[in-house]
């Protein structure tokens, strides 16, 4: 089967996949952008699950602030070269999971350190559990792993902190 480039570019513009990733993944999707997409993101996935064990000490602390200087959010993002921290790509995600932290107000970073007594609301709670706000079809973790894919390298938020004028560190009320 013939891909036409338009279908390649397409799909490369939608993923940020390569053009010979979008190729193979139109080829076996039968030229159908839809489940070339499909394919990109279980190979993604399983890309980003050989790389979750590999050492992340590189990367960028970004910022964000919101409401007129009266909520802002810090985010330590991490990834494996001082090379992909520099990227456009990279400094984007973190710039993106800061105005996350900004707007949710996560307390945890994984559903694992929620506490049982509040596991009714993980996915509220939990940075890496909340749907994205940009796409709500995809949570933060699906997000970093999609970039594990993207940066061929282990991507992963080490910490967070939010910031509110009237509140103190709980998030309550001062």
């Amino acid at each position: 089967m013939v891909i036409p480039a338009s279908a390649v570019k397409e799909l490369r513009e939608r993923t940020g996949a390569g053009v010979m990733e979008c190729k193979r993944a139109l080829t076996e999707a039968d030229g159908n952008v839809e489940k070339a997409i499909e394919v990109l993101n279980r190979q993604g996935l399983a890309r980003a699950e050989k790389k979750e064990g590999r050492m992340a000490s590189q990367g960028i602390i970004d910022s964000y602030l919101h409401a007129g200087g009266r909520i802002g959010a810090m985010v330590e993002l991490n990834c494996e070269t001082d090379f992909v921290a520099r990227t456009d790509d990279f400094k984007k995600l973190a710039h993106d999971i800061a105005m996350q932290v900004a707007a949710t107000g996560p307390k945890y970073l994984t559903a694992a350190e929620v506490p049982e007594s509040e596991a009714d609301q993980t996915a509220q709670l939990a940075l890496l559990a909340q749907p994205f706000i940009k796409e709500s079809s995809v949570t933060i973790e699906d997000l970093l792993k999609r970039h594990v894919a993207k940066l061929g390298e282990a991507v992963r938020v080490s910490r967070f902190s939010r910031f509110a004028l009237g509140e103190d560190s709980s998030g309550s009320a001062s």
